[in-house]
């Protein structure tokens, strides 16, 4: 069942996204070389927490950490640790915060240093890709009108769109109705209706689409072991227009590339 949400709802959603932003602001000041991804983790759950949110995604399901950190091949789900970042990584930082009983999500990949050309291109087209998904993600389209916005754009460049993990609706629940694909055909799946809030986040590999978990039971990497991006926005969906709820001005404030 989709919930739809009320403005004020929404109100309280952007709130949430509001230190959501704020939180990988933070973290994007220490995403440099020798930096330990377990430092990310705890400056993300102390600004959270210091703002009066929670991190949405600590003990979802067991999941151990206020962080997703997902490196080169690894797509998603992957955990911090004591690994220092070094020159020509790329790190996926996926973030949940619940405030005021709503629940954001949002998700940016960054380069370490310098980082190949060929790899800097998977990032600037996977982000472009949520972009386009969100043009298409507007009242009276279909779910797989901005799937497929989202599979054209990154399939011209020959990348591999995942298939087994999708964006989501939010709001009371971290994961609600409906699925939310990267993949799919113009016209079809779930009316985008006044009050649809859905969290939108391509995944995107350099070689094939295909993925595995690893041994660990939560992290998801690539088949053919080549770097995977990763970018979200929670976005809501009105009559009168979409609006953006997350943002990446914080990161962008101080990360540049």
């Amino acid at each position: 069942m989709i919930h739809y949400k009320s403005r004020e709802e929404v109100e309280l959603i952007k709130e949430s996204a509001l230190i959501l932003g704020k939180a990988h602001g933070e973290v994007a000041k220490m995403v440099k070389p020798g930096v330990k991804t377990i430092t990310l983790d705890q400056i993300a759950e102390e600004f959270i927490r210091d703002n009066g949110g929670v991190p949405s995604f600590k003990n979802y399901n067991g999941f151990p950490s206020s962080l997703c950190i997902s490196l080169n091949e690894n797509v998603v789900h992957g955990f911090p640790s004591e690994y220092e970042l070094k020159e020509g990584d790329i790190i996926s930082v996926d973030c949940g915060v619940f405030f005021k009983g709503f629940h954001s999500d949002s998700a940016y990949t960054y380069p370490v240093g310098e980082i190949t050309e060929e790899v800097m291109q998977l990032l600037k087209v996977t982000k472009e890709s949520l972009y386009k998904g969100i043009e298409m993600a507007v009242y009276g389209n279909r779910i797989g009108d901005l799937a497929y916005a989202i599979q054209s754009y990154v399939e011209d460049y020959g990348y591999g769109v995942v298939r087994e993990l999708v964006g989501h609706g939010i709001g009371r629940n971290l994961h609600e109705s409906p699925e939310v694909p990267n993949y799919g055909k113009r016209g079809r799946g779930a009316k985008l209706k006044d009050g649809l809030v859905i969290a939108i986040e391509p995944m995107v590999n350099l070689g094939t689409k295909s993925v595995v978990q690893e041994a660990d039971g939560w992290t998801i990497r690539t088949a053919d072991r080549r770097p995977s991006a990763h970018y979200e926005h929670t976005v809501a969906i009105f009559e009168t227009g979409t609006e953006i709820l997350t943002t990446h001005k914080f990161i962008e404030e101080n990360f540049k590339f």
